[in-house]
């Protein structure tokens, strides 16, 4: 794509980078097939290819964000579904990061877009704050009906009830079990400790049976990919500057112990974790702690693989529909890592239709964009229906919230699942509904 930015555009180091992207797109169209939006849509501005010229036009020209700019790209999931399709290599998600910065820079939105944009990124990355707005939302639940939009999408996805804290939201060290074999920090994210701290414990208790010891870094919170993805450029920056100066602490340069890994069992955060190293490539005080912080990351499934699952002490075998988070398999390129390791485990594991679509949770976008999040749900939930499972499992809480509201089937973390099948306890989530079936060995010590 041919571009026209002037030489003192280019001296910013965000518009020269949009410079390179958009000059690597060949509009080929390819794109637009796996969009969820142009799916549903089929507006030619609702699809990869149009935001592309949308952006284009908006930043060569340096026009504030129009109404129409603000709604089509608002309407992208980012789920990065058009990088894993481009054959040219168009890195989509930076240019749209970007657009979303400037729009929050140039663009005045409607008083209550504002407030709830402005409230979502206040509560959410606060696990206190958080904690208590949904037990606010657990009383409202009974009134939804009554409710339109995003106000009745937030009181559905609100849980029923709350489990307590956990322990782990701590600062803290769990030894390995047995022979030390690596040492991890564990991202314990914000949403997911205050929505289902189990899946935290889980990762512990998994993590330490296979010899990984599990550093829970003091200072470390939010990764910043939920202000980052409604373009509040500012606080999601520092909210990713506390966990790189936290767990850079932690590494042997930072004068600690050392760390083998930075483990995330959140995809969403995993995929801002891996890019932290361009987030601050620019700044000179934390641009070689970032790239190597960057370099550390990986999910928890990359782990496990890497040490060889333990063979299971359950007896499983339950036929699992297995829901690649898009963050997984578009914004980390894992495929089949989470696949492999649950049929290590003993269940028979079935891909889902479509499974490259988006479930449309995708952050806070279901929330902001409640009508087309539920098409994209309920597409989702009918290709589950197709493969017939007993449970579904994810690697990512965001796309286990939106599920889980409508599901048949119970919707269950892969690391649960792992956890158990290697003697754990039962997941939550299957209790009542599949047997803890009896154990084929001793659990390993």
């Amino acid at each position: 794509m041919q571009t026209r930015f002037t030489e003192a555009q280019l001296r910013d180091p965000d518009i020269r980078e949009a410079n390179q992207i958009l000059r690597t797109c060949v509009h080929c169209g390819f794109c637009t097939a796996t969009c969820p939006t142009f799916v549903l849509l089929g507006d030619e501005l609702d699809s990869p290819r149009g935001r592309i010229y949308l952006i284009k036009d908006m930043l060569e020209n340096e026009k504030p964000a129009s109404e129409q700019v603000v709604r089509h790209l608002d309407r992208c999931l980012s789920c990065l579904a058009c990088m894993t399709t481009c054959p040219s290599g168009v890195h989509y998600q930076h240019l749209i990061d970007h657009a979303r910065a400037y729009i929050e820079e140039t663009y005045q939105r409607p008083w209550h877009d504002r407030a709830l944009r402005a409230l979502l990124a206040f509560l959410i990355p606060r696990p206190r704050a958080f904690r208590l707005a949904l037990r606010g939302a657990v009383l409202g639940r009974p009134f939804k009906r009554l409710l339109r939009g995003r106000l009745r999408a937030m009181l559905e996805l609100a849980p029923t009830s709350l489990p307590k804290p956990s322990p782990l939201e701590r600062p803290q060290v769990v030894p390995a079990q047995g022979t030390r074999r690596m040492r991890v920090a564990l991202l314990t994210g914000c949403a997911q400790q205050v929505l289902d701290p189990g899946i935290n414990e889980a990762t512990v208790r998994l993590l330490a049976r296979h010899g990984v010891e599990v550093v829970i870094a003091q200072g470390m919170g939010c990764c910043g990919s939920m202000a980052h993805h409604i373009g509040k450029a500012a606080a999601s920056h520092a909210q990713a500057a506390r966990n790189v100066e936290a767990w850079w602490r932690e590494t042997e340069a930072g004068g600690g112990e050392g760390l083998d890994a930075i483990v995330a069992n959140a995809s969403g955060c995993g995929t801002t974790l891996k890019d932290y190293g361009y987030m601050f490539r620019e700044d000179a005080k934390l641009k070689e702690k970032a790239a190597a912080v960057a370099a550390l990351a990986k999910d928890v499934t990359e782990i496990l693989l890497q040490l060889g699952l333990m063979p299971p002490v359950s007896a499983t075998g339950q036929q699992v529909a297995y829901h690649s988070a898009c963050s997984m398999q578009h914004g980390q390129q894992l495929k089949t890592e989470p696949q492999t390791l649950l049929a290590q485990a003993g269940f028979t594991v079935r891909g889902v239709p479509e499974g490259h679509l988006c479930c449309g949770s995708a952050g806070v976008y279901n929330i902001l964009q409640p009508e087309i999040a539920n098409q994209l749900r309920e597409r989702k939930l009918a290709n589950i229906a197709k493969v017939q499972p007993e449970l579904i499992a994810t690697g990512n809480i965001g796309c286990m919230t939106q599920l889980a509201t409508h599901a048949a089937v119970p919707v269950v973390h892969t690391v649960e699942l792992l956890d158990w099948a290697t003697g754990g306890p039962l997941p939550p989530a299957l209790e009542g509904r599949i047997d803890a079936n009896p154990v084929l060995e001793p659990a390993a010590s």
